[in-house]
C-alpha cells in the first residue's frame, strides 16, 4: 500500500500546472457552449399535454453566438405523440443543429423519419423550418410506402410529412391492371 502511495505522489509531483495548461486554449465566452449535457431524455409538453420525447447522447447550447444555436453532435432521436400518447411520428439523425433565430433544424447523417401514415423517409440531410412549417432537402430522398418506394433528389413537405413533393423522382410504382 505504501508503494502505491509513493507512486501516486511521484505522478502528482511530476505534473506541474504548466504541463496541464499546455496545449489548451481558452475560447472567448461567446464561442463556448453555455450548456453541455450528456445522455438526455426529456419530454416536452404544450398546454399540459406531452407532445415530444427527445433523446440524445450530447446536447450543446451556444446562447451567445450570433445566431444562437443548439447542437446535438452525436445524434438525436425524437418522437411526437398524439393526444392519447401514441407515437404518431419519429425522427432520427446522426447530427442535429437548431438555429434559434431562424427556427430551423438541420439534420444530417442517416436521417430517418416515420410519419403517421407509416411512410419511412430516408435522406443524408433534411431541414425543418418551424416558422414556415416545412420540411425539405436538396439531397437524395427514399420514401418507403406500403406498396412502393419513391426515390428522388430533393423534396418539400408539410411538417407532418403527409403532403410532399419529390423533385426529380424515380421509383417503382405498382400498376393496378383494372
Amino acid at each position: 500500500m505504501a508503494g502505491v502511495l509513493v507512486v501516486l505522489a511521484i505522478l502528482f509531483a511530476s505534473c506541474s500546472g504548466a504541463d496541464i495548461q499546455e496545449g489548451t486554449e481558452t475560447l472567448p465566452r461567446e464561442q463556448e457552449a453555455a450548456l453541455i449535457t450528456d445522455t438526455i431524455s426529456t419530454l416536452i409538453s404544450d398546454s399540459g399535454i406531452t407532445r415530444y420525447r427527445i433523446e440524445a447522447p450530447h446536447w450543446l447550447v451556444y446562447d451567445r453566438t450570433e445566431p444562437p444555436y443548439q447542437e446535438f453532435p452525436d445524434g438525436i432521436y425524437m418522437e411526437q405523440f398524439d393526444q392519447e400518447l401514441a407515437v404518431k411520428a419519429q425522427l432520427k439523425a446522426d447530427y442535429a443543429h437548431y438555429d434559434e433565430t431562424a427556427q430551423v433544424w438541420t439534420l444530417r447523417g442517416n436521417v430517418h423519419a416515420l410519419n403517421r401514415k407509416g411512410e419511412q423517409f430516408d435522406s443524408p440531410e433534411m431541414k425543418w423550418n418551424q416558422k414556415t412549417k416545412r420540411v425539405f432537402s436538396d439531397t437524395t430522398i427514399h420514401i418507403t410506402r406500403e406498396k412502393s418506394i419513391i426515390t428522388g433528389v430533393g423534396f418539400d413537405s408539410n411538417e407532418e410529412m403527409t403532403q410532399y413533393t419529390i423533385l426529380n423522382p424515380t421509383g417503382v410504382f405498382p400498376i393496378d391492371e383494372e
